[in-house]
């Protein structure tokens, strides 16, 4: 039997993925803890799950402004986000070490203290990577924003980690887990052989209560619009424009729309709810479009044709598992990097979202559904994730860690 930290941050994409891992684990007899923010991972793995507070709660406390992109967003993002939560994140992580005392850490690479802190007690870990943005290696040909990039990391791990390690916190050089594969992500520009294609690791979810089942009409195409949790504040526009451009094809296509603040006319906002998965029943719906706060996605994917998204990675790899094709606006941050991937691999539609029209959207919809295709490659990348082997793949890579580790330490 061995021992498993999970270091994470407070973000859903980036738990869900390891909450599946985690319980793989433990079916096998291992022993598994978190550190994070106990209240975010409590709901998303349980409140039985063991979670060191790491921090106790977090906020960036700075707003992101809606209108930034590019290497502004990156600063942004690296500045106001994910340094903050590395200071913030250490010390709980130490002490989870010290106390939990792991054969074994798992990071994810935007909870960056977690493989700073396991190089500098000398601990083994493993990156767990619920994005594939960063093998692509973007900042190559951007050579003064990478300079940047390094400098801000290695201020970084003077404070908190090893002063003379050389380890890229977002790359172990033990073991990275890819909740992806190449046949959607392409060869790595970064990570090589350390890195291990498992796939999406799907799991059972909270779901929202009322969900309209009875409301899905089985002769018409179904259409889901969705853009995360992280992304209300600039989602007015954009969807109001696919609102407008799936009521011109009520004659063959409905849609459901994830409307977390009300910007089609649901009422009050209820995201705070919905994010706690409770009962979510205040909503838009007439006989063609459904516009609700949230919605079971990982059991919706299985009703729909096609998906319109801001290409987020747990979304994309979700909708490809099912074989759904997708219409993808990145807005920030990894968004435009995955939607690149979707679009390489015919699986997809890009379209700019500063610049989505009814007409525009209407189009790109129209050719994932009805050009040859779209779904032929949205169904080859679903049966690659399949094949990956997923949260059991994920957990034999962390088994065969801990055993390299232990015959070390025996030596």
């Amino acid at each position: 039997m061995s021992r498993y930290l999970f270091v994470v941050p407070p973000l859903v994409g980036h738990i869900n993925p390891l909450v599946g891992v985690a319980a793989e684990l433990a079916d096998r007899g291992h022993q598994v803890a978190w550190a994070g923010q106990p209240d975010v991972v409590h709901r998303l793995a349980g409140q039985d799950a063991r979670v060191f507070p790491s921090p106790a709660s977090w906020t960036d406390g700075v707003p992101r402004p809606a209108d930034i992109r590019g290497p502004e967003a990156l600063r942004f993002l690296w500045e106001r986000f994910l340094v903050p939560l590395a200071d913030a994140m250490a010390e709980g992580v130490r002490g989870a070490v010290e106390v939990f005392r792991p054969d074994v850490v798992v990071a994810d690479q935007q909870a960056v203290a977690g493989g700073l802190v396991a190089e500098r007690l000398g601990m083994r870990w493993a990156t767990s990577a619920t994005t594939s943005a960063e093998f692509a290696d973007v900042l190559s040909a951007m050579p003064k924003v990478a300079a940047w990039n390094d400098a801000l990391l290695d201020e970084l791990r003077r404070r908190i980690g090893a002063p003379d390690g050389t380890a890229d916190p977002r790359f172990s050089p033990h073991l990275v887990l890819a909740f992806t594969t190449e046949e959607l992500a392409g060869p790595p520009a970064r990570g090589g052989d350390r890195i291990r294609w498992v796939g999406p690791s799907l799991t059972a979810r909270p779901s929202p209560a009322g969900f309209p089942w009875e409301w899905l009409d089985p002769g018409r195409a179904t259409v889901l619009v969705t853009l995360g949790t992280a992304n209300t504040d600039v989602g007015r526009r954009f969807l109001t424009e696919c609102a407008a451009a799936l009521r011109a094809r009520a004659d063959r296509m409905q849609a459901v729309i994830v409307d977390p603040e009300g910007v089609l006319g649901t009422g009050s906002p209820r995201g705070d709810a919905a994010h706690r998965g409770e009962d979510t029943r205040d909503a838009q719906q007439d006989k063609d479009l459904l516009a609700v706060p949230v919605v079971p996605q990982l059991a919706l994917l299985g009703h729909v044709d096609a998906v319109v998204c801001h290409a987020g990675h747990n979304t994309v790899c979700e909708s490809l598992w099912h074989g759904v094709p997708l219409v993808v606006a990145p807005i920030r941050d990894d968004q435009p990097v995955i939607a690149a991937q979707v679009a390489d691999a015919g699986a997809g539609v890009r379209v700019r979202f500063g610049r989505a029209t009814e007409a525009r959207v209407g189009a790109a919809i129209d050719a994932v559904l009805y050009a040859p295709g779209y779904r032929a490659a949205a169904r080859a990348i679903g049966s690659a994730f399949r094949s990956a082997g997923g949260a059991a793949a994920a957990a034999a890579h962390l088994e065969q860690l801990a055993r390299d580790r232990n015959e070390e330490d025996s030596v």
